[in-house]
């Protein structure tokens, strides 16, 4: 199994550093939502402290809790892809204090620094391995549990 990356402790100190410059301090209250699925996909944030649940809709009335993040972890990689919507919404669980980054300007950065975005892509690419090899996991107990007999 992978183990956790955390993108800003993963990426070399100079490119941190030009990455910070486009870093806001923002805070979310416990229970705010943060996104919706479906939703434009035009920034992502690195978690400081708090935890936060990324939920998927499976009802009209019902949200299921399909992964969670702290300290250090990326939120939002939707950014990235095309069509630039998110996959999952996400809540704060708890209250969250992040640096958040506005896709358009890292971007523009990564087209600038084009190591710089080599580096971005595959650390991405690394933490959603991790957090697929979790998912498929969690499937794998679920299916171990519930399957019929």
């Amino acid at each position: 199994m992978t183990t956790a990356i955390k993108l800003l402790t993963a990426l070399p100190q100079a490119q941190r550093e030009r990455l910070m410059e486009l870093a806001q301090e923002v805070s979310f209250a416990e229970d705010s939502r943060i996104f919706e699925a479906g939703g434009t996909a035009d920034r992502f944030w690195v978690i400081r402290s708090g935890a936060v649940s990324l939920d998927q809709q499976v009802t009209p009335q019902q949200r299921v809790t399909v992964g969670s993040l702290g300290a250090g972890d990326l939120l939002g990689w939707s950014w990235l892809f095309p069509p630039y919507q998110w996959d999952f919404g996400a809540e704060a669980f708890s209250g969250v204090r992040a640096y958040e980054f506005d896709a358009a300007a890292v971007l523009a950065l990564c087209v600038e620094d084009p190591l710089l975005g080599l580096s971005l892509v595959r650390i991405v690419a690394e933490i959603l391995a991790h957090r697929l090899e979790l998912t498929r996991g969690k499937l794998m107990e679920h299916y171990t549990l519930h399957r019929p007999v």
